[in-house]
């Protein structure tokens, strides 16, 4: 079964916990696409929904679902998102696409997370994927040498800047087995607007979709 497919599969089954008549926050990415198309297809089920990114608001526009400000919405029942990595107590490295920070904003102000993602993305352990870093372009080379001390390769990211005017670095080699301790340290890099680590704010659900189209559910303990 193609990737896409189980992408699919994923974002079908997360519409379970989409309560109708509620505004949630939608995630940017291949996945989080899906998500929108099952949207789309009821689209009065929700009030609106919270975008993102800039691309997340659009394509949820183009589905017929209002996008809401963030302040004025309050707490949202769900946020809704997919992931670069996951691991078995379901955090998270997000940032493929740029947009972890407004990713973590939303879910910081969500009761629910639900991650959904294809099989390729679970792993023991993260850090194969490169961490994403979104940084103040003044201090790119400053966060840059502060990450090579802690063990970082980092690489900008060519020819992109955040929805939010800034620089991505792209953090290759870093030691992640402690998770939390590591996304503490980089936010407190002056310069550094946020790391693409969750794992003070991981999923509380994961649904994987697998071969065959089953969807494998998992609840953070």
């Amino acid at each position: 079964m193609s990737s896409a497919t189980m992408k699919k599969a994923a974002a079908e089954a997360a519409m379970e916990w989409v309560i109708d008549g509620s505004i949630i926050g939608v995630g940017t990415g291949s996945t989080a696409d899906f998500f929108i198309e099952a949207l789309a297809r009821n689209p009065m089920k929700i009030k609106g929904a919270v975008a993102s990114s800039d691309s997340t608001a659009e394509k949820l526009r183009s589905a017929g679902i209002d996008v809401l400000d963030l302040n004025a919405t309050g707490t949202l029942s769900l946020y809704v998102d997919g992931a670069d990595e996951v691991n078995p107590r379901l955090e998270l490295i997000k940032g493929g696409g740029g947009a972890l920070t407004r990713e973590k904003i939303v879910a910081a102000a969500s009761t629910r997370f639900v991650c959904i993602a294809d099989s390729s993305k679970q792993v023991d352990r993260l850090g194969e994927f490169p961490l994403p870093i979104e940084v103040l372009p003044m201090a790119r080379s400053y966060v840059a040498r502060e990450i090579v001390k802690i063990g970082g390769d980092p690489e900008l990211r060519d020819r992109f800047t955040t929805d939010n005017g800034n620089v991505i670095l792209d953090i290759y080699n870093m030691n992640l087995s402690d998770p939390t301790a590591v996304e503490q340290r980089i936010n407190q890099l002056a310069g550094v607007v946020t790391c693409g680590l969750f794992a003070l704010r991981p999923a509380d659900i994961l649904l994987v979709g697998r071969d065959g189209g089953e969807v494998e559910k998992t609840t953070r303990d």
